[in-house]
């Protein structure tokens, strides 16, 4: 049996491991961001084996704020059941669509495993619902596509952030969108195709994979979804995923650089299943995301503001190293409560709340 050829040749430096996969990406599509073009803030001596958004992949994975993901709310607040989603499996499953996506339209699967895996990094503890609560504690939105952020350029490792690339950073950054459109530009639309593509994937996971948890909570069938979008998306969770994902594809055929490109290239979907999607997005949210037995934003609130309140008034109760980045930032403490909050898990922080607040019981 003929042997595999990897690409690297006997006798080769481990250097040239690093030019090879940088020389792959030269058979990627024209319009797909390539690695060697990617600058950090901060320069460094590359990898000898890995491109530089395969290093920032590599860093997120291995981060403390990404291992929390397991812990923390994707819409069923601290699941006992082992089928639920959180925000690390929702993470996951966003990074594969899109790497999906990526592969088909030949860009760089690199990049967006990167940002897929950094997206959601700031996301509060208790979901959407621990978000609203921290804007009502501090004054003003928070935003955890902005928290994402803050936490790769400025919180990770003990304040030394994680400095990755910039479209990587962008991408994570520009992820968001408003309610009524998944397309939206909030926050502006990334500069890279890539990017783009990790915004409607994240769509197409949560919008798909909330309708699964929800039909196993019990608080939806599968005859209660409309049926204009089901006629239209499918009618079983792996089919409305395969029309949202093949739509990707086949509605941006031009990425793959065999046809011309429009003038402003930008990821998107078809009119109909684009349509059909954002009905189905806001179907979630007037059933499940903001009327539904698992939301508690009231008590969430209560527990989030309480915690904000006691970490403003006792300071020395946050840890010495947040408290100390955030002093060397020139911020408050009300921004380092913010940041402990906000990285909490949804059992750290009802723990936290318990040991404050609850009595404890008396052994004798």
């Amino acid at each position: 049996m003929a042997e595999r050829d990897t690409g690297v040749r006997p006798g080769n430096s481990r250097t040239s491991v690093r030019h090879w996969l940088e020389a792959a990406e030269e058979r990627l599509s024209p319009l797909a961001a390539k690695s060697t073009d990617a600058k950090r803030e901060c320069e460094e001596e590359p990898s000898p084996v890995r491109t530089a958004f395969q290093r920032d992949r590599d860093r997120i994975l291995h981060s403390k704020e990404f291992r929390r993901l397991k812990h923390k709310t994707q819409v069923f607040i601290a699941p006992l059941g082992d089928h639920y989603r959180t925000r690390l499996t929702h993470t996951l499953e966003v990074t594969q669509i899109a790497r999906t996506v990526a592969r088909a339209l030949r860009l760089n699967e690199d990049l967006v495993e990167a940002v897929g895996l950094g997206h959601d990094l700031g996301h509060a503890p208790f979901g959407h619902a621990g978000e609203t609560a921290l804007s009502h504690a501090q004054g003003h939105a928070f935003r955890h596509n902005e928290q994402s952020r803050r936490i790769v350029e400025h919180l990770a490792k003990g304040g030394q952030g994680l400095n990755l690339t910039g479209p990587v950073r962008e991408g994570i950054y520009m992820h968001s969108k408003v309610r009524k459109d998944i397309t939206s530009t909030g926050w502006g639309v990334a500069s890279t195709l890539e990017g783009q593509i990790i915004k409607l994937a994240d769509s197409v996971a949560y919008i798909n994979h909330d309708i699964d948890d929800a039909i196993r909570a019990g608080l939806l069938r599968e005859e209660d979804l409309p049926m204009d979008t089901v006629e239209v998306l499918g009618r079983s969770h792996g089919a409305r995923i395969d029309t949202m994902v093949s739509d990707m594809i086949d509605h941006n055929w031009w990425a793959t650089g065999e046809e011309p490109a429009p003038q402003q290239p930008v990821i998107s979907m078809s009119p109909p299943i684009l349509a059909a999607t954002n009905a189905l997005r806001e179907f979630m949210f007037r059933n499940v995301y903001r009327n539904s037995p698992a939301k508690e934003d009231d008590k969430v609130r209560f527990i989030v503001e309480q915690l904000y309140r006691h970490f403003v008034t006792h300071p020395s109760d946050i840890p010495a190293e947040l408290r100390r980045i955030v002093a060397e930032r020139g911020e408050t403490i009300e921004r380092a409560a913010i940041d402990y909050i906000a990285g909490m898990t949804d059992r750290f922080a009802l723990k936290v709340f318990n040991s404050l607040y609850v009595p404890g019981t008396w052994e004798g």
